[in-house]
């Protein structure tokens, strides 16, 4: 760090909804969005879903005046959607694909196909090193039957993991991105709880826009108002989260977000609305972010640390289960394609070791019947194939998170010791401090 004078960051995020030809308005939309980062001159614009590298090379070119620096993030079979466009020289890259996300099957989904990832960059703005991440977790469909919500589990336990051992080094630490889940969801805590990050909406010292910095709106044209009802016609599943250092204190001077259409358009910039966080970084040597708040060092939030540790392992236990059952479903209905397989082909070798006998059964319905237990077999063996790789996935999470409860709950054991030491250490020091008073 080779800064003393306090620092402007000003970060923009947006789920830009840029599914070509099945979006509405995309392009249109594309342009507005151009138009306005142009005009608002910021220094970190972090975009979800540009599902099309023609759209990302369309905003490069757009915006290459104010944002010289950018990356394109790829994954998938259409890409992660992640994209950077920043003011300031990107000095490198890295992207992390989630191993859950979704199922292949589910087509009317997509998330499998689009290969959610968490992307980051590191910056270096004024001699800190600023690590920012760009995220999209799989989408909530069905709030009261979420079929997706252990493969959301282990995406934010992935990206806690993710974001903790990348970012040591760091001065601050920034992510950004559509997270899919509430506030108070199993994942979010998951997340702030072990990372220590900040949300911006709770920490900025100025709010304008949505009713309770809702990012998924009623009034939105593109949104599906119905499943927003229950919930006071909004959802704010969209964030920005930020910490320093132990050299760095970092404030949220504001956040504001989109309301609905462009002004003078009748449709919005997305079907999401965007986000702008401005915060301040102050050098100092005690700052809010790595050394004070990694819990190693903040005992007292062990305990709420642990159980959230516990729920989220439940979860993924639940998900496992699901999964097993699942593959053994896939295993039983393959053996049957495959019974009914050998079955047809002992039928049709009759006529080879019977000279004369004629096929018992008329050509083209055995050919039709022998082609449809083809298929079976090889869509359940590729279903179980995929099952497997589920279900090692989460058993890989679950071990992790109880290794991790373990360590956590030793740390718990260890600081009522820390916690008596520390109070005998500052009895002595006083004692001291009164005897040397008395003595003088």
């Amino acid at each position: 760090m080779t800064t003393s004078a306090p620092i402007r960051l000003r970060v923009f995020s947006l789920n830009c909804w840029g599914i070509r030809y099945l979006s509405k308005n995309c392009r249109e939309r594309f342009v507005l969005i151009g138009d306005l980062l142009n005009q608002e001159q910021l220094d970190l614009a972090l975009l979800q879903e540009v599902w099309c590298e023609k759209d990302f090379l369309f905003l490069k070119k757009k915006l290459g005046s104010v944002y010289p620096f950018s990356h394109y993030f790829k994954s998938g079979f259409i890409g992660s959607g992640l994209a950077v466009f920043s003011r300031h020289r990107i000095h490198d890259a890295f992207l992390y694909r989630y191993s859950l996300n979704g199922y292949p099957y589910m087509a009317q989904h997509g998330d499998w196909f689009g290969g959610k990832a968490v992307g980051k960059v590191l910056l270096n703005i004024s001699g800190l090193n600023v690590h920012v991440f760009v995220t999209h977790l799989h989408a909530e469909y069905c709030r009261e039957k979420d079929s997706y919500l252990p493969h959301r589990v282990v995406q934010a336990w992935e990206l806690h993991q993710f974001i903790r051992h990348t970012s040591a080094g760091a001065d601050v630490v920034i992510l950004g991105g559509d997270l899919n889940m509430h506030p108070d969801d199993l994942g979010t805590r998951l997340l702030r709880n072990y990372t220590g990050l900040l949300d911006s909406f709770s920490e900025a010292a100025n709010f304008e826009g949505c009713e309770e910095g809702f990012t998924h709106i009623s009034e939105n044209p593109f949104t599906h108002s119905d499943g927003l009802v229950p919930f006071g016609g909004g959802v704010r599943i969209d964030y920005i989260l930020f910490k320093g250092s132990g050299e760095v204190d970092v404030s949220c001077e504001s956040l504001c977000t989109t309301k609905g259409p462009v002004p003078g358009l009748p449709f919005p910039y997305s079907d999401h609305e965007a986000l702008t966080a401005e915060f301040l970084f102050t050098p100092t040597k005690k700052g809010n972010g790595c050394k004070e708040r990694e819990f190693g060092c903040i005992p007292d939030k062990l305990p709420e640390l642990v159980n959230t540790v516990n729920e989220a392992r439940t979860e993924v236990k639940v998900g496992l289960h699901c999964s097993e059952r699942m593959r053994h479903t896939a295993a039983r209905t393959g053996i049957m394609g495959l019974v009914l397989l050998v079955l047809e082909l002992a039928i049709a070798a009759v006529p080879l070791f019977a000279l004369g006998a004629e096929q018992p059964f008329p050509k083209a319905s055995f050919y039709l019947l022998g082609a449809l237990c083809f298929a079976v077999l090889l869509s359940t063996l590729m279903l179980y194939v995929f099952y497997s790789m589920e279900v090692k996935a989460l058993q890989g999470t679950e071990d992790q998170m109880r290794l991790a409860l373990s360590s956590l709950q030793e740390r718990i054991k260890e600081y009522p010791k820390a916690l008596s030491s520390d109070h005998l250490r500052n009895s002595l020091d006083s004692k001291d401090s009164v005897h040397l008073k008395q003595d003088s």
